[in-house]
């Protein structure tokens, strides 16, 4: 018989019921240090006074009001949004997979209005994730995430992860714009190498082609910089964000320049919960930290220990562990054992770790874990590839 929740997930047996910080309380009272965040979504841990505060303080005035109105949480976030990026105009939604369908609808539309009626191509890349809608999941092109649910929605153009010959000949006169993660989460914790996305920038340039950014997983401070296209020096046309600008509440939001949005006009486009009071109150507050340079400056250094911590553990376990590869505390470790088999050891550890694909184990945890908790959390990591490299050598 099937369950009352949808069996669309292999949950670990495992039920929280309070949050601190780096720290998930399990009902039966066990404490786990969490460096998995929600998949990378509580930015600043659980809990957080100001996030409580924010939600708090908005839940007791009101709600919900619709597009309808005009909302000043989502106009004082969206000035924070363009204030501290590239963009012009920001529209809020309440995922990432969400942002994805109108970053498709924007490129095309831009396109189609200017008389380009047959420029619609997406370029996309192997080991991408966008979301699991119908769009995003035609646009990942991947088996896993596409069978049995043609026929696809076409337009999509899915090639190599860093062929640059396959890139420049699929780059013509009827490609919108190429769509593309600075970092890879799903994918395996790939980061794109910062002169390769210039040298994208630079293409999509000479050939007139819009730039889409995926950085809801390693955007909002994940990678060191506020959004991690700002390592390589470079701006897109339109940016998906969501996961930490939320902080652990559901939102997400689209950034553009004013030339990629200017079709957008009314009726192109709605979201009856997007940027609702509730959401962008948090949203707002989640900004006001993260967006301090002194924060960003803090997340590096913490990310520079842990790197080194996750580097020792390799070189400690060779046999079990390839690599560290990543950016700011969005890290992979490439395993030679099986991932899960680690995964599953850091329960025991009282750790929380997530898969990814390519063999992975994703660590990101929130940007406000301490010192002293990488030292606790890279111990407790330790403590579970012991366990595994017995098992193995028995």
């Amino acid at each position: 018989m099937i369950p009352s929740v949808l069996p669309t997930y292999n949950r670990a047996p495992i039920a929280f019921t309070k949050g601190e910080g780096v720290w998930l309380t399990a009902k039966d009272g066990t404490q786990y240090l969490d460096l998995g965040a929600g998949v990378a979504v509580n930015s600043l841990g659980h809990a957080h006074p100001a996030l409580v505060k924010a939600l708090t303080d908005q839940a007791r005035d009101l709600w919900h009001v619709s597009n309808l109105y005009d909302i000043p949480n989502q106009r004082a976030l969206a000035d924070a949004l363009v204030e501290h990026t590239f963009a012009d105009t920001v529209f809020f939604t309440n995922s990432g997979t969400e942002t994805c369908e109108l970053a498709v609808k924007m490129a095309r539309k831009h396109f189609h209005d200017k008389g380009e009626t047959g420029r619609n191509g997406i370029i996309t890349f192997a080991g991408a994730f966008h979301g699991r809608s119908a769009a995003a999941i035609a646009a990942a092109a991947s088996p896993k995430m596409t069978e049995g649910f043609g026929p696809l929605l076409p337009g999509f153009i899915n090639l190599p992860w860093g062929d640059h010959d396959a890139l420049r000949a699929a780059a013509d006169d009827s490609v919108a714009a190429v769509l593309v993660e600075p970092i890879q989460g799903e994918g395996g914790v790939v980061p794109l190498p910062d002169q390769c996305l210039r040298g994208l920038r630079d293409l999509c340039d000479e050939r007139g082609i819009l730039l889409i950014l995926d950085e809801v997983q390693c955007g909002v401070g994940r990678s060191g910089r506020l959004f991690a296209h700002e390592w390589a020096g470079i701006v897109p046309d339109i940016m998906m964000v969501a996961k930490g600008l939320g902080g652990g509440f559901p939102m997400g939001a689209l950034l553009a320049t004013e030339a990629a949005a200017s079709e957008m006009t009314v009726g192109t486009h709605g979201s009856t919960y997007g940027g609702n009071p509730l959401a962008c109150a948090v949203g707002l507050a989640v900004m006001n930290i993260v967006s301090d340079p002194a924060f960003l400056e803090e997340v590096n250094r913490k990310a520079g220990l842990l790197r080194q911590r996750l580097e020792g553990l390799v070189a400690g376990y060779p046999d079990m562990f390839e690599q560290v590869r990543g950016m700011g505390l969005m890290l992979g470790i490439v395993c030679r054992v099986t991932n899960t088999d680690v995964i599953g050891a850091c329960y025991d550890a009282r750790l929380l770790t997530i898969p990814a694909a390519g063999n992975t184990v994703r660590i990101v945890p929130p940007l406000t874990i301490t010192e002293d908790e990488i030292l606790q959390a890279t111990e407790r990591l330790e403590q579970a590839a012991g366990v595994v490299s017995r098992n193995v050598a028995a």
